[in-house]
């Protein structure tokens, strides 16, 4: 009998008021196809609630979107609400329209991988892979 794959467990949300969910729901979709098993909390979230979702979910990794420009505050915030609730080491992965200048204060601040658009799929499926597999080796 062939092994069976390992399927990792993500958290997709959309904090702030950022309504526009189309490419948070085309990442969860592909990320489910790509074999990963995927919550998506919806819009307007709050990090206090998508950071509750991910614990209560038991996630490898969270997903991030947010086309508002709210990001240099949002994407950590959803970093401390994640340490707040003791789960500090689960990976945070962000996207949206976000300047290049803005990325390396994201990966500062505690973000995992930062997408913009024109991003391969392949690339942000490989790099929630990775992800996961790293925290999960942690875990065990």
């Amino acid at each position: 009998m062939a092994e069976q794959k390992k399927t990792h467990r993500v958290l997709i949300g959309k904090p702030g008021l950022d309504g526009h969910d189309r490419g948070a729901k085309f990442i969860a979709r592909a990320l489910r196809d790509a074999g990963f098993e995927v919550v998506y909390t919806g819009i307007r979230r709050t990090p206090d609630e998508i950071a509750a979702a991910a614990v209560q979910e038991d996630v490898s990794a969270v997903g991030l979107s947010l086309l508002s420009g709210a990001h240099l505050s949002l994407f950590p915030a959803v970093v401390r609400a994640l340490k707040s609730a003791g789960a500090g080491d689960i990976p945070v992965l962000g996207g949206g329209i976000i300047p290049d200048e803005d990325i390396v204060l994201l990966k500062e601040a505690g973000i995992n991988a930062v997408f913009t658009p024109g991003t391969p799929v392949a690339q942000i499926i490989a790099a929630f892979r990775t992800a996961c597999e790293t925290q999960e080796a942690r875990r065990n």
